[in-house]
């Protein structure tokens, strides 16, 4: 079933989703997009249920015709200040800025979001698997963040993050029971039983 385009068709929309909200490392990515009125790929979905292969294939042809797309990061250590929640809103704030064509309405995936100063917004539970521009969004969010941290790999290839991302894998953690906590892990997370004892005085948040 053909995703669509927008959630309206009356008004600029932007698509709005995040990636790495679950994981124990490295940063939340955000992305927004803005396509086209009469952007149609039969490839395009939900980038959970892409292949990394066709991931990337969406990657470059969204970067190719959207009218205006924008990412936002925030890193392992201000989840860490400001929670995982808070710091996903504030991805995607970022991301938001980032657009050179200022949209008339946002369309976030999820069913939570702080209100981006003057534009409105509509939370739309699985909204990355119904509306293009969210697919968009999820796409260029999850492939922005996956690079990063096939990055990371090479600095510590002891936690496979090329392969889960940071993710909480086994393989994962069991590098963090061997090896400890790297200065990308969320350190604010409950990951093992060990790291509440190296670092007591960060709460754990959902």
């Amino acid at each position: 079933m053909a995703l669509l385009n927008s959630y309206q068709q009356l008004s600029i929309e932007a698509g709005c989703d995040e990636a790495g909200r679950g994981c124990y490392a490295g940063p939340v990515v955000a992305a927004a997009v803005i396509l086209p009125r009469t952007f149609f790929h039969p490839l395009l979905n939900d980038s959970k249920k892409l292949s990394p292969a066709n991931r990337a294939i969406m990657r470059e042809i969204i970067l190719e015709n959207a009218l205006c797309f924008g990412i936002g990061w925030v890193s392992n250590e201000e989840i860490d200040v400001i929670n995982i929640l808070q710091a996903s809103f504030k991805a995607m704030h970022l991301a938001i800025q980032q657009l050179t064509t200022k949209p008339e309405l946002l369309a976030i995936d999820g069913n939570r979001f702080n209100p981006y100063p003057g534009i409105p917004h509509i939370c739309l539970i699985k909204g990355d698997a119904n509306y293009a521009n969210i697919a968009a969004a999820s796409i260029l969010a999850k492939t922005e963040r996956d690079m990063y941290m096939e990055q990371l790999h090479q600095q510590y290839p002891e936690y496979d993050w090329k392969q889960n991302k940071g993710y909480g894998t086994k393989t994962h953690r069991d590098a963090i029971a061997k090896w400890g906590l790297t200065p990308y892990h969320r350190k604010s997370f409950n990951i093992l039983d060990k790291q509440l004892n190296l670092f007591s005085n960060n709460p754990a948040e959902e």
